[in-house]
């Protein structure tokens, strides 16, 4: 019976899997220092079939690079031995929500969630540390050995966290801020949908070095727009030279042939500006200039108009429509003269035939549109009651602004930077307005609030707690303000905590484990562990959603785990008979899991493969 293997992706393995779908013969197999055999890319017959378009040594090319910018690549790519493990308690609606908060240090959240997800979340919104010079950015120590990796894995230093700050007196002031985003954002990007984008706030400090990342993790090509947001309105006369009003907004589409913009919402004012003053069947229009420049020249002709007055295009301009064309749309009644028939001709154009049916966002977003800094600051802290306990949170419309543009009514959205979770306001917010079912993944390390602080004070001893809390407050407001078109609004979450695997490492390394250690290792599942613990960590490794539907059962006094619809079976008690297996294999589930230490004796054991093929042949069986 195969067992799961209960670590994350390898991404170096990944991509050895990519380079063989092309180049099958350069893939062999090596020896590693433990003995065992892997995949390995043959580099000198890869150079041999791309010979004519290496990069090597010396030769200049275009590049942008930093020190340990290898080692951020490594980040990214290595596996881990982390879980998500389920915290009801702290959860709201639990059982039924499909929206997910997640604590942890998001390099390892986005590892664990990667499998699961991938190309699954339609958009990504973050708002990383700006690197100001006092902002926290993660420690990833590069040089820490694996043990050490997956001992500190989900845990927290001597501070109480795994941030540090990164003042502009460090030598590598830029460099730790580059190799904190850059594994997260390569890992990020596998979780987008071929027709998903990426929001990403920033400010002056980083905005020249995330574009020049983020051209390389998403390609130029698929750059869509630097927006400005005017974030501040009035000036700080106290600044010496210049007072600072904008920050930007790098999007980025995973791939630009298919991301679909729908637009910013059409306000009754630019419905206005249509009318059908000649009662078109089609509906309401409005005229543009038949006129362009500069001008072309087969393009410049003479119309005469129906009271018989001849124009021709201003100088330096011709017409918009070849001859051909013209007559075409004159004779469909697509061209106006103005209500004497007397005016230079002008296009129609028909709202009922707009391509999309909103509007063209600019890439300047003033805070008249999507508010600003100090609004979002004000809105935050009435939500509790008048108590300021963040700061400088995003404002809910401008990502419900970016929601608008990329998102579908059904879209999974991301914030692997929650902060205050504005995300998941946003999303509740406009999901309320348009009758949408958006569901959301927040991440945030639970970064220590400080002693002093209000937020401390009033008992949200992190990061983590403010948002949870905001969540539940926005949610209320939102349903009590709302009560017809917010009735059925999904306003919960389930928190995941991000900790070590669920198994000892004997379950990871059993040759390295001597035979007298085995005796103290009979169980591999570790002693603080619990059943919905393993179950998290099973659906993780077998592609079940973590919003899935779990439902409980008991036969023979054992409690049987439904998840998702029989999409996944599982059973992590002991003493298992062959009643309990013969039960799980009539539900005949995609997948069925038992702990290998589960079953009551031998006999079942040996007969748990036998009542599969026998009630259930198509269900893949795996053991822990």
């Amino acid at each position: 019976m195969e067992k799961l293997k209960m670590q994350t992706a390898d991404g170096v393995q990944d991509n050895i899997s990519r380079i063989a779908e092309l180049f099958p013969e350069c893939i062999t197999e090596v020896k590693t220092q433990r003995g065992r055999i892997k995949r390995s890319v043959d580099f000198d017959k890869l150079r041999q079939l791309l010979s004519s378009d290496i990069v090597e040594g010396n030769e200049e090319r275009y590049q942008f690079t930093w020190p340990d910018k290898r080692k951020a690549i490594l980040a990214a790519n290595a596996p881990i031995n982390a879980t998500l493990r389920p915290c009801p308690e702290e959860s709201v609606n639990f059982d039924t929500t499909q929206n997910l908060y997640i604590e942890g240090d998001n390099l390892d959240v986005l590892k664990c969630l990667k499998e699961t997800y991938l190309h699954k979340v339609k958009m990504i919104y973050i708002d990383p540390p700006y690197n100001t010079g006092n902002d926290f950015v993660y420690e990833d120590d590069f040089a820490e050995s694996a043990a050490e990796y997956l001992a500190n894995s989900g845990q927290f230093d001597e501070q109480g966290n795994r941030l540090v700050t990164n003042t502009e007196s460090n030598g590598r002031f830029h460099t730790d801020w580059l190799n904190m985003i850059y594994p997260r954002l390569k890992v990020a990007r596998d979780l987008l949908t071929e027709d998903g984008v990426i929001f990403i706030s920033i400010d002056d400090n980083e905005a020249k070095n995330l574009k020049n990342i983020t051209d390389e993790v998403f390609g130029e090509r698929n750059f869509l727009a630097q927006v400005v947001w005017e974030r501040a309105f009035s000036p700080i006369n106290l600044m010496k030279h210049f007072s600072p009003s904008h920050d930007y907004v790098l999007c980025y589409a995973k791939n630009i042939d298919s991301a679909v913009c729908h637009g910013i919402g059409r306000s009754n004012e630019a419905n206005d500006r249509y009318s059908n003053p000649d009662n078109d069947p089609r509906g309401v229009w409005s005229s543009s200039d038949i006129s362009v420049g500069p001008a072309v020249q087969e393009n410049i002709y003479p119309i005469t108009t129906p009271s018989g007055r001849v124009v021709e295009p201003p100088a330096g301009r011709s017409w918009r429509l070849s001859r051909k064309a013209f007559r075409e749309r004159l004779e469909d009644n697509r061209i106006w003269f103005g209500p004497n028939g007397d005016n230079t001709p002008r296009i129609k154009r028909f709202l009922s035939e707009l391509r999309k049916t909103g509007i063209t966002p600019m890439t300047i977003w003033k805070h008249t549109e999507v508010d600003h800094s100090q609004g979002a600051t004000q809105k935050l802290a009435k939500l509790f009651d008048g108590k300021k306990y963040f700061d400088y949170p995003k404002p809910v419309s401008l990502i419900e602004r970016c929601l608008q543009l990329y998102s579908d009514k059904d879209s999974l959205i991301l914030d692997f930077f929650s902060g205050s979770a504005t995300t998941a306001h946003a999303v509740m917010q406009l999901n309320a307005e348009d009758g949408g079912n958006r569901k959301y993944i927040m991440a945030q390390l639970p970064e220590l609030t400080d002693e002093k602080s209000e937020a401390y004070k009033a008992g949200y001893k992190n990061i983590c707690e403010i948002g949870k809390e905001r969540i539940r407050r926005a949610g209320a407001k939102i349903k009590a303000e709302n009560p017809e078109k917010a009735q059925h609004l999904d306003t919960g979450f389930r928190v995941l905590k991000l900790d070590s695997s669920n198994m000892k490492d004997v379950f990871y390394s059993p040759k390295e484990t001597s035979q007298l250690e085995l005796f103290r290792y009979v169980d591999n599942v570790k002693d603080d562990r619990t059943s919905g613990d393993l179950l998290f960590q099973v659906m993780l490794e077998l592609g079940a959603t973590l919003d899935s539907k779990i439902e409980e059962s008991k036969v023979d006094g054992k409690t049987i785990y439904n998840v998702g619809d029989g999409y996944l079976v599982a059973c992590f008690d002991q003493d298992v008979s062959d009643d309990v297996v013969k039960a799980i294999a009539k539900m005949q589930p995609t997948y069925a899991v038992l702990r290998d230490t589960g079953m009551a004796d031998d006999a079942t054991a040996t007969n748990f493969e036998q009542i599969f093929k026998t009630y259930s042949p198509n269900t893949t069986a795996r053991i822990l």
